[in-house]
């Protein structure tokens, strides 16, 4: 009966979550409401396991699923509406905005529009999109950001590691600069790892040269 309930209570907040994607018109369940039901599903299971009795395992069950749900959906909300205002700001700007399935945010930079070639100056006309990535991450402090350069295979290994670090530091020293606390912000350089496209094309090179902002999730809001 416990697991009946637990289940009908995790349907509901998914379905209840469910919205229809603005960008392609699909009917869809939102960070919320999918952390909501993982709230609910481990609240209940702690619940479960700390009763006395049939009875008290039943009724601690039903409240670690309430408990656990608000927490979980908490956590979710955050990041969704955090992932609305970026993509709101971002819009026209050639950054990528990427939902993963962690609840993390990944902003994709493609190199043309972030760095001169071989450089690790930023754009002077890049810095009105920092500052609206600064933006939001300052109002959304809870969060801890990942700064990565990538580069693509052309060219000696560690010049293009350096290159990727330069970068990556570059876009966090700017975005330090802007007010978003340091303590929140790791930059790595990984060089040409990772491609995202065909290293054989220029096409493909292209869009390996690139640094990506991760915003991961914070543990509770």
């Amino acid at each position: 009966m416990r697991s009946i309930i637990v289940a009908a209570l995790t349907g509901s907040l998914v379905l209840s979550g469910c919205t229809t994607n603005p960008y392609t018109g699909d009917k869809q369940a939102s960070k919320a409401a999918w952390g909501a039901a993982i709230g609910a599903i481990s609240g209940a299971a702690i619940g479960a396991a700390t009763g006395d009795n049939k009875k008290d395992r039943r009724e601690r069950a039903l409240k670690g699923a309430a408990i656990g749900g608000v927490v979980g959906g908490g956590v979710g909300a955050y990041m969704d509406v955090q992932e609305k205002k970026l993509r709101e700001r971002l819009q026209g700007s050639g950054v990528g905005v990427q939902k993963n399935a962690d609840g993390s945010i990944n902003l994709i930079m493609p190199g043309n529009i972030t760095f001169p070639t071989a450089q690790s100056s930023i754009k002077p006309d890049f810095y009105e999109t920092l500052n609206s990535v600064a933006l939001v991450l300052k109002e959304y402090n809870k969060t801890s950001i990942t700064v990565a350069g990538f580069t693509d295979n052309v060219g000696k290994d560690d010049y293009n590691l350096k290159l990727s670090q330069d970068r990556a530091n570059a876009v966090a020293g700017y975005l330090a600069s802007q007010g978003v606390a340091g303590s929140r912000i790791n930059a790595v350089g990984l060089g040409k790892a990772q491609p995202v496209a065909d290293n054989s094309t220029e096409n493909g090179r292209a869009q390996n040269r690139r640094v990506e902002i991760k915003i991961n999730p914070p543990e509770s809001v």
